[in-house]
């Protein structure tokens, strides 16, 4: 993290999301990190959802993952996050796929049809049934999709060679999700933002989905329904993809310090960083949210 400009005002520090709630009528909510840890929703997530919800709030979950935007709300409902507590789950990887059918893009129009896709699990779904040939080689694509990692099993070094033979020749990439880390299982693992890094670091193009983004912010925006923009706020963990992505879209954002940042910040579990620490992680910030909390919990 860079310095940030020295005219932002610090972060206020409210103690949860109700003081949220009086001033916001629409809330954008990051996924992992903020609501669960991929695996179990946190303490208190889900009440927060269902008192929003009583207020009468709009709820926009908004995820950098690779999967479309069907799979996120099985995802959620399966840990518990019934579907009426949000109007909409906005994906980075919904965002690739529609960008790849419209050919919206200089970029994009010559992405070719033969794809070697990175994936999780073997999760290639963004990118079925639009005409798109999947090839097991590198040699034989047109381009590179990287749509997740199967991290803990593998991590970054385990991709080299296929990466430096996308960059030999020439592949154009797409990341259908930019995120460095992910929580698993109350652990930090490799992201699938970590191959496009190295891609890019290869000498490699890469053309990014979701946060920070601007786009996929007006994709979210448009999902409010009647909430004026300045009545929206973004929620998330992440200093380089939620709170820059809102300051790039406009939006005032609530940094969840219990998240990706918390050992970094050296809190406990929903615990929160005292000024000092604060200020101090703030000067190396590339952004600074408007407000901090300590989890999403009312």
């Amino acid at each position: 993290m860079s310095a940030s400009p020295e005219a932002a005002p610090a972060a206020e520090a409210l103690p949860g999301v109700a003081a949220l709630a009086e001033r916001f009528d629409g809330f954008i909510v990051d996924q992992w990190g903020v609501l669960h840890d991929g695996s179990r929703p946190y303490p208190g997530a889900l009440d927060c959802l269902e008192r929003l919800r009583a207020a009468g709030k709009a709820i926009v979950v908004l995820s950098n993952s690779g999967r479309r935007e069907d799979a996120n709300v099985r995802l959620m409902e399966e840990m518990g996050f019934p579907p009426r507590l949000f109007d909409r789950v906005v994906s980075a990887g919904e965002d690739a796929r529609e960008a790849i059918v419209a050919r919206a893009t200089p970029f994009h129009a010559r992405l070719g049809r033969r794809c070697h896709a990175f994936t999780r699990a073997g999760d290639r779904s963004i990118l079925e049934g639009i005409g798109i040939d999947f090839v097991a080689d590198v040699g034989e694509a047109d381009f590179l999709a990287a749509i997740g990692i199967d991290s803990p099993r593998r991590n970054l070094p385990d991709y080299e060679e296929e990466l430096r033979a996308g960059v030999a020749r020439g592949l154009p990439m797409i990341c259908a999700n930019p995120d460095i880390s992910r929580f698993h299982a109350g652990r930090l693992v490799d992201a699938t933002g970590v191959l496009a890094r190295r891609y890019e670091a290869l000498g490699g193009e890469v053309f990014y989905h979701g946060k920070p983004w601007p786009a996929i912010y007006a994709s979210c925006i448009a999902a409010l329904p009647g909430c004026a923009l300045g009545r929206v706020v973004a929620v998330g963990d992440s200093i380089e993809h939620d709170v820059l992505g809102a300051e790039r879209a406009g939006l005032p954002c609530a940094f969840v310090e219990g998240g990706i940042h918390a050992e970094e910040l050296g809190i406990p579990p929903g615990g929160q960083a005292d000024a000092a620490a604060w200020a101090a992680f703030e000067t190396r910030a590339v952004a600074r949210p408007r407000f901090r909390v300590p989890v999403f919990a009312w």
